[in-house]
């Protein structure tokens, strides 16, 4: 079920001249006093409103700042976002989406923050999330896919992230296996996958997305700034983070009801297309060796395809990739 704000947003982003309160009021089933507090919190929000008597309301300029009303403004998905939470801080955007889940909010719902204090990447390690620099999202999924299908969401979403990159600026970005987002071999972005599910039913999965974009130089921490970078530093431009995040959700929702009906050979195309060292020499070292091989490129299972120096293809569903001086470690 839509919220009353989100119609209200998306009759008034419709309009070219005003509507009267009286016209809103009818359309959204709401007392006109409700129409004059819905106008009164966007407002607050940052949107200029003209109010002019006998004709009505009209939105004359909207900001571009991060909030549940700015990133429904124009956000025309089917089922992605309907049900949309923003925060100023949180410990962690997962933590939030799990706790919804089990409250049985819909595929679909997303939680976004201005800050997260505990981010959290892969293999539990820290991620940087500081306020109003980034994108810091997670989204709730309930697939009606087998739990051994759950590693292909990580892979459709970095094909989502490189895409919107791509077509959004001059950036060449480059996916290394499974879930970061390279430009110039610098980290932007990384995904987290979580999943709650029995043997053969997946009950719901929360996708994290972290994106550098807007950081300075002197903003990545100096820890990782051999290997990280944001949206700004590479492109020299400053990024509109609503219309970003937007973007990412439409391209999102397109891209997976794409999957779900016709299946993963469109998203393993896409992602070997930006795979990065894709047939290139690396280190890889797993539990039990370490040794050279040649990328090739991605099983449906979502494994890493790779070659060894006597010619024998190896599936990794968990290593550490290395190349370059000093040895990168992926």
């Amino acid at each position: 079920m839509e919220s009353t704000r989100k119609r209200l947003i998306d009759l008034l982003e419709k309009q070219e001249e005003h509507i009267s309160g009286q016209q809103l009021s009818e359309q959204l089933d709401i007392s006109r006093t409700a129409v004059w507090k819905h106008m009164k919190e966007l407002r607050k929000d940052g949107y200029e409103i003209e109010a002019v008597q006998r004709k009505g309301y009209k939105i004359v300029s909207s900001p571009d700042k991060v909030s549940e009303n700015t990133l429904r403004w124009g956000l025309d998905t089917h089922w992605i976002g309907c049900e949309l939470h923003h925060f100023s801080q949180v410990e962690s955007t997962q933590d939030i989406v799990h706790r919804l889940a089990k409250e049985n909010k819909p595929h679909g719902t997303v939680v976004i923050a201005d800050e997260q204090l505990k981010g959290k990447g892969r293999m539990a390690r820290e991620w940087h999330s500081p306020e109003g620099k980034g994108i810091w999202m997670s989204l709730l999924l309930r697939p009606t896919l087998p739990p051994v299908q759950a590693p292909q969401l990580t892979l459709l979403t970095a094909t989502v992230l490189a895409k919107v990159i791509d077509e959004c600026s001059e950036l060449s970005p480059a996916i290394k296996w499974p879930n970061d987002i390279l430009i110039h071999h610098k980290k932007v972005s990384g995904i987290l996958t979580e999943m709650q599910a029995e043997q053969d039913q997946i009950q719901y999965v929360v996708l994290g997305i972290g994106m550098n974009v807007n950081q300075n130089e002197d903003e990545i921490p100096s820890s990782i700034a051999h290997k990280a970078s944001s949206l700004k530093l590479e492109s020299g431009d400053e990024w509109d983070i609503p219309k970003t995040i937007q973007t990412i959700l439409r391209t999102f929702e397109t891209t997976y009801d794409a999957f779900i009906k016709s299946g993963f050979e469109q998203v393993k195309y896409e992602w070997e297309r930006y795979g990065y060292r894709i047939g290139e020499k690396v280190t890889i070292s797993t539990m039990k060796r370490t040794f050279e091989a040649v990328l090739i490129g991605i099983e449906p299972d979502g494994a890493l395809r790779a070659r060894d120096m006597d010619g024998k293809v190896e599936k990794l569903y968990s290593a550490e990739i290395h190349w370059g001086e000093g040895g990168y470690h992926a």
